[in-house]
């Protein structure tokens, strides 16, 4: 998922109470809205839970605070001069992965604005590297041969 469609997934992921056959096996995030509580991408915040969130419903959607240890394999990258979805978004995320003990790949590159999708590897700089990134860990994940 990317931007706003990585906290989709990611909620989907870590949705309490999902049952065996509703859980996925691991997630792809790419520059996510994680939290609900930071006051960046208050647009977000804004469009899923209304104007007037409570802080109740601001943690049940803040992916960071819902992340246990039986949670799938992640791998999530970001760029540090993201504009529109700050990088404390995916620190958090990462964070919160690794003091649960799961497993995951967190990759923070120096440079690209929001929205790069794909990238490209000649023009959007150390991000283009993300997909290959992505798919050396869907093999370590035992995904891909």
């Amino acid at each position: 998922g990317f931007s706003a469609g990585g906290h989709a997934a990611g909620h989907a992921a870590l949705a309490p109470g999902a049952s065996a056959r509703e859980r996925v096996d691991l997630v792809m995030l790419c520059y996510p809205v994680v939290s609900m509580m930071l006051p960046p991408h208050q647009v977000s915040r804004e469009t899923l839970l209304g104007r007037d969130a409570t802080p109740e419903q601001r943690v049940a959607t803040s992916l960071d605070l819902l992340v246990t240890p039986d949670a799938p394999p992640f791998f999530v990258w970001h760029t540090a001069e993201d504009a529109a979805v700050p990088v404390q978004h995916s620190y958090l995320l990462g964070m919160a992965l690794a003091a649960a003990g799961v497993r995951h790949a967190l990759h923070v590159f120096p440079r690209g604005r929001h929205g790069l999708n794909l990238a490209r590897a000649d023009g959007d700089g150390d991000a283009g590297q993300w997909t290959d990134l992505c798919a050396a860990w869907l093999r370590e994940e035992g995904w891909l041969p």
